[in-house]
């Protein structure tokens, strides 16, 4: 993951009513870390937004390649791959 690249994933199950949404991103922090900015929620609505800090971009890396892991396990799809 490149600090520029956002992981967007989907998980949609109309029998369910599920349809949700989880973004992963990084930015650079202002005192020489990493942040990790997840956003999640229903799709078309206004959802939750965390920010964890991560000492070195390799640390936040091994962060977001996890938590996408996890989020596919449960079902969800990258964004692209659904159109």
């Amino acid at each position: 993951m490149n600090i520029d690249d956002a992981i967007h994933l989907h998980r949609i199950d109309p029998a369910r009513n599920m349809a949700r949404y989880y973004r992963l991103s990084s930015m650079p922090g202002l005192f020489g870390d990493v942040c990790l900015v997840r956003e999640w929620g229903r799709i078309g609505r206004t959802g939750r937004m965390r920010i964890d800090l991560y000492a070195s971009f390799e640390e936040a890396c091994a962060a977001c390649e996890a938590l996408s892991r996890v989020k596919r396990q449960r079902g969800y799809r990258d964004v692209s791959r659904e159109r």
